[in-house]
């Protein structure tokens, strides 16, 4: 890897792509990992239900096991502050180290956890703190390895390189489910739903080692590395971030003019898709996982494209794009759903659900570019983390939950999609007048001193 220049010299950053590729690799794979040790929990919702409330209504159980999983995404935003903060100050490298191991030791910590039959009520307020941490973990992990990746890729390429952070939340979610179906498929359902599903969890242990050690050997982003050394980074980037009208202003643009729909769409497409196979559809568990994770490996690709094509036509364009054709056929999608899954066709399925994780290629694939490009470097850590994770954190992790609530306060199995059908129109519609297009946007140039 080439190293960065020392400050002062005029001289831009260069890598070469063998270099280029073994950051990026290395950057996906803990984020990788982090996604799956986050996702892990909703994957298995149905089954842990079971474990950590007490006996009654398998629907309200369900609905306090969705709860429990929202919490670790109301937290995201505050693990934002925190380890932006960090990343501000610090460095890149050291706040998303942290952010692995935290994640890590909370993902096996509820591998062990006794159930509610065990120990009371004292299982589900560990679960509840454990999750809190998963999520403080992830508000941290996923700016630090966006914001690396984006310093170390050419302008013009931001978001190619950018995308393959981008894929590795689905590849999270599709590797959380590959897990699943592996450690089902060796045992009876009843071991499984007795105590199988915790060998997912413990497995965690083993693969953030191996991450740790990856990650532990990469160098400090080159940009941050001349920043620091020019003595242009931030001492207070809460404040730099957030401290007057027009930032607040700005960070309520991002997050309902791009990351709010983008959030909405993410989860529909990825979760919300899987829970109503499995409790209103009824679909057979083990289907409805084979269902997603086909899906899921077949739209991958997609997010390099769409990443690709930001870098030609803008962000913005594709993004909004993404929204609106999310919006105007999910109601359509989901009534296909209903109609092919009695009698049972996953083929149809499968396709269906593939649709609507091209919509979230659409809009995730090119916003990892868009975010770092809408703020300085100097608290580029802090100020992409916190719009990102409260649209992913509030308006996405607690989609599931708003969405079955809906479902049963109404009786009306489609209900659930009038929350990410109104967000991802609202961020069409804000998105589309008053975002910026910041594809051509040179980052090196406020390290160089060229721009302020």
């Amino acid at each position: 890897m080439t190293e960065p220049p020392p400050a002062g010299t005029g001289e831009r950053f260069t890598i070469d792509k063998k270099s280029l590729r073994h950051v990026i690799a290395a950057s996906s794979a803990g984020t990788m990992i982090e996604w799956y040790d986050f996702y892990i929990f909703g994957a298995l919702a149905a089954v842990i239900s079971t474990h950590f409330y007490p006996a009654g209504s398998p629907t309200l159980n369900f609905l306090k096991t969705l709860a429990t999983f929202a919490v670790g995404f109301a937290v995201r935003p505050f693990g934002a502050l925190v380890f932006g903060r960090i990343g501000d100050l610090v460095g890149r490298k050291f706040a998303f180290l942290v952010t692995l191991l935290i994640m890590g030791g909370a993902t096996a910590a509820i591998g062990f956890l006794p159930t509610y039959s065990q120990i009371g009520v004292a299982a589900p307020i560990i679960l509840v703190i454990l999750r809190m941490l998963q999520g403080l973990a992830l508000g941290g992990e996923y700016g630090g390895a966006a914001i690396y990746v984006a310093e170390h890729a050419p302008d013009g390429k931001r978001g190619f390189y950018t995308s393959f952070i981008q894929t590795t939340a689905t590849l999270g979610l599709f590797l959380s489910l590959g897990v699943i179906l592996v450690v089902r498929a060796s045992m009876s359902e009843e071991a499984f739903k007795a105590w199988g599903w915790r060998i997912p969890f413990l497995l965690s242990v083993v693969l953030v080692v191996v991450s740790y050690y990856v990650r532990n050997r990469l160098q400090e982003s080159p940009l941050y590395t001349r920043l620091k050394a020019a003595g242009k980074t931030s001492t207070a980037p809460i404040t730099d971030s957030f401290g007057t009208w027009p930032k607040w202003k700005f960070f309520l643009l991002v997050l309902f003019g791009a990351t709010a729909g983008q959030a909405v769409v993410w989860y529909t497409g990825q979760f919300y898709a899987l829970f109503f196979m499995q409790t209103v559809l009824k679909v057979p568990l083990t289907t409805s996982y084979l269902i997603v994770a086909a899906a899921l490996i077949l739209g991958t690709p997609m997010f390099i494209v769409f990443g690709a094509l930001s870098d030609r036509v803008g962000r913005k364009r594709v993004m909004m794009a993404g929204n609106l054709l999310a919006a105007l056929s999910y109601y359509p999608i989901y009534l296909g759903m209903k109609h092919f899954s009695d009698p049972l066709n996953p083929v149809m399925l499968s396709a269906l659900v593939l649709v609507q994780v091209i919509f979230v290629t659409m809009v995730y694939g090119p916003i990892a570019a868009f975010l770092v490009e809408a703020f300085p470097a100097k608290i580029r850590y802090t100020s992409l983390s916190l719009p990102y994770h409260f649209g992913n954190g509030w308006f996405g992790g607690f989609l599931p939950l708003i969405a079955t609530a809906l479902v049963a306060r109404t009786g009306n199995i489609y209900a659930g999609l009038i929350f990410p059908i109104t967000i991802a129109l609202t961020t069409f519609v804000i998105g589309s007048l008053f975002l910026q297009e910041r594809h051509t946007t040179r980052i090196w140039d406020e390290v160089d001193g060229e721009s302020a």
